[in-house]
Order: C-alpha cells, then sequence, then structure tokens
C-alpha cells in the first residue's frame, strides 16, 4: 500500500508532548490501512535537555528551543501543541497564520474570547484542527453515545456527571502555574470542567443554560521556585502565596430542547482536591427505557441498564469488546484492557483523517469553544447567583455527529 507521509511538528517536550509523540508513531501500526506514516520532523522545548532528549529520544529530526522555527519548517505538515496553558492561544494563532494544521491540547484559551480568537483564526486560514478532549474516544463512551443515538435509552431525561481528582488534594502543594489566573484562567472548571461539558456535549447535545457555584478549598499554596519541581511538588515550610483561583464546582445545567419542546437537565461536578478518588471522572446518562454509567478508573467497563421490568431489571456490567468504538484495534477481546494512551492514537487517527480530507470525527476549536463558554457561564453564574444562558457554537463535531 502506498503510504502518505505527514510531516509532524511539536510544541513543547513535557509528558503530553511524549504522549503525542507515541500516539503519532503508534499510528501505522495500529491503522495500518489508513496509508498514513507521520514523519517526526522538528520539535521545540525552551529548555534544552527537553529539546535534547525530543531528538535524540523520541526520534524527531532536529530540535530547536524556539517554536517559531517549528511552524516555519516547509516540511512540517501538522504541528501538535502541548504547552502550558497560558501559551495555547498565542500558539494556536500562529499556527493558523502559518497555514498550519494543528492538534491542541485544552483548554485552548484561558477564556471563552481567547478560545473564539483560535477559531476566527483557524477558520479564516482553512486548516483543520483537532482538541485533545481524549475521554471521548474511549470505545465505552462510543458505545454508549451509540445507545443514545439509536434510541435504546428512550428520551433522555437527565445526566450526572462528575470529574474527581487528587491531583491538588495536598495543602502544601506548589503553587505553580494552574493556580495562578493569568497563566491558568480558571482552575478545575477549565481544567476538568470543560472536559465534563463535552463529554456531555458529545454524548447528548449542547448544554444550554447553566446556574453553578464554585468554592476554593486551599486558599493559599507554597510557592515554587522558578525552574524547580513540577505540579505535583510537596515543600515543606515553603512561602506561602494565594491561591487565584476554585478548587470545586457545581452546575445545574439544562440541554437545548427538542422538537416537542422537551430537554435533558442535569448535574456536573468537578473537584481537583478529592482525597479518595484518583481520577475518578464518571458520567451518567438517564433516558425512560434504560441508562449507563462509566468511571474512567474503570474505563473499559460500561453498566447498562435497558427496561423498566422483568427479573434482569437493573444494571449489567459489560466488558468493552469489537462491539465498542476502535476497541478491536488494540486489544483481541473483551477483559483485556485499553489504556489512556490509547485514546490518543484514536484521537490522532481522528485528526490525520480529517487532515487529509476524510470524515471530521475529531474533536475541534468549535468543540473547545462550546465547552469554554459553558466554563464561562459557570464562572458568571458563580458570580451572579442566576442561571446564565451558554451561546451556541456552530460547526462542532459532536453536533455534526449527532442522530
Amino acid at each position: 500500500m502506498e503510504q502518505k507521509t505527514i510531516g509532524v511538528g511539536l510544541i513543547s517536550v513535557g509528558w503530553m508532548g511524549k504522549v503525542h509523540t507515541r500516539a503519532y508513531t503508534s499510528l501505522p501500526i495500529v491503522y495500518p490501512e489508513l496509508g498514513i506514516k507521520p514523519r517526526l520532523v522538528i520539535a521545540a522545548d525552551t529548555a534544552p535537555d527537553r529539546a535534547d532528549y525530543a531528538r535524540d529520544v523520541l526520534g524527531f529530526e532536529s530540535s530547536t528551543m524556539d517554536y517559531q522555527e517549528v511552524l516555519a519548517h516547509p516540511d512540517v505538515d501538522v504541528v501538535s501543541i502541548c504547552a502550558p496553558n497560558f501559551l495555547h492561544a498565542e500558539m494556536g494563532r500562529a499556527a493558523a497564520a502559518a497555514g498550519k494544521a494543528f492538534w491542541i491540547e485544552k483548554p485552548v484559551g484561558r477564556s471563552a474570547d481567547e478560545t473564539l480568537s483560535v477559531v476566527e483564526a483557524a477558520d479564516a486560514a482553512g486548516v483543520e484542527t483537532a482538541v485533545g478532549f481524549n475521554y471521548r474516544n474511549t470505545p465505552a463512551i462510543e458505545y454508549a453515545r451509540q445507545l443514545v443515538a439509536d434510541g435504546s435509552l428512550g428520551r433522555i431525561t437527565n445526566v450526572r456527571g462528575a470529574f474527581f481528582a487528587d491531583y491538588s488534594s495536598e495543602p502544601k502543594g506548589a503553587l505553580s502555574w494552574r493556580f495562578i489566573r493569568e497563566l491558568a484562567g480558571t482552575g478545575v472548571l477549565g481544567d476538568l470542567m470543560g472536559h465534563l461539558a463535552d463529554l456531555a456535549h458529545y454524548i447528548v447535545g449542547p448544554i444550554s443554560e447553566v446556574s453553578a457555584l464554585t468554592s476554593m478549598v486551599y486558599t493559599e499554596r507554597p510557592k515554587l521556585p522558578v525552574g524547580q519541581g513540577t505540579h505535583f511538588a510537596v515543600i515543606e515550610n515553603g512561602e506561602m502565596a494565594p491561591v487565584e483561583n476554585e478548587d470545586y464546582a457545581a452546575l445545574l445545567v439544562r440541554f437545548g430542547q427538542d422538537a416537542a419542546g422537551a430537554g435533558a437537565v442535569g448535574t456536573l461536578e468537578a473537584s481537583r482536591v478529592a482525597v479518595g478518588p484518583r481520577a475518578q471522572y464518571s458520567i451518567e446518562i438517564y433516558g425512560t427505557e434504560g441508562s449507563v454509567r462509566w468511571d474512567f478508573e474503570r474505563m473499559n467497563e460500561l453498566e447498562v441498564a435497558l427496561g423498566r421490568t422483568g427479573p434482569t431489571v437493573g444494571y449489567t456490567r459489560v466488558m468493552a469488546g469489537a462491539d465498542f468504538g476502535d476497541f478491536a484495534k488494540f486489544q483481541p477481546g473483551a477483559g483485556t484492557s485499553m489504556g489512556y494512551d490509547d485514546l490518543k492514537v484514536i484521537e490522532a487517527k481522528k485528526f490525520l483523517i480529517a487532515y487529509t480530507g476524510g470524515e471530521s470525527l475529531n474533536a475541534d476549536v468549535h468543540d473547545a469553544l462550546l465547552a469554554n463558554r459553558v466554563v464561562q457561564a459557570a464562572e458568571d453564574s458563580s458570580n451572579s447567583g442566576r442561571w446564565e444562558t451558554v451561546q451556541p457554537v456552530e460547526g462542532t463535531t459532536s453536533a455534526r455527529q449527532a442522530v
């Protein structure tokens, strides 16, 4: 089979940059039928050791400390943007201006307006985009979405979602950029609630209204010395400084109405300081004929209830298998589990299919804008005490795939 070579550039060689790289290199192994061969052309990082790592270990042909060199490289067709949040919008606009398709991590912007600037730049340049909403690629989620779309659950009545993590549960955890508004924007709203909002959009449909409250569990944290440590660093007896964004958020949501004037409602919660859950990212979808429940900590399982009567009424635990999304591309049968990195391989596949002119099934910057507008409405509601409307977004891939 003749293969199409696609030149890849990478911006930022941290954990997520490595995940993107592994996804590109795995793609022709997992999906040989696509005839796509990613070529690792150039990577950029401001830390010399990480730039060297990209070349010497990850296998990029060259490396640089200036991301503009990635965008200017004539052999680069697509760019992965894996830098910290406060650089996303700048780099996304620059990639669009350079005519490069880009795969960017969320949140695309620190605010809805900042994300809109990236959407406008990408649309004006006509470049393909992808956004790292990886949870929608989980085979169990794809199957749940299918059950909703084909009516197996009946009319969807309510949704309950909770993205609870413990990565900031240590009070002496360092004051990294994630806690500083100028660098991160919102706190857990942008970090986890954006993921949950996209998952709800993908399975059920767009959120139209929000009523929210937020809280800051830890109001100060020890400063992280510049150039030292990570987000997970614990600092004893350090100089304390204020946390500037929220640790917890709870949303009441309404979804768009159907032709009969009925619409689903729901509750969405997110916490970065929970003690107990490690990465308990869960969503439950309830309908008039059944329901489904999923939890990322058991990502290869789906609890399914169909029907209201009979001896088998209630939940059945179903293991992901060949009927679930792209599961069979990774594992030979149910019970042999997929992992987080596999979801990024699926994400890379969707991105490069769209880039080469195929169907656009990838989450893109329009989906990111809709998620950001939910986050913005939540923050506005938390301040105002009122229900806030979520401004709709045209062109989301979740809407294009709706049945």
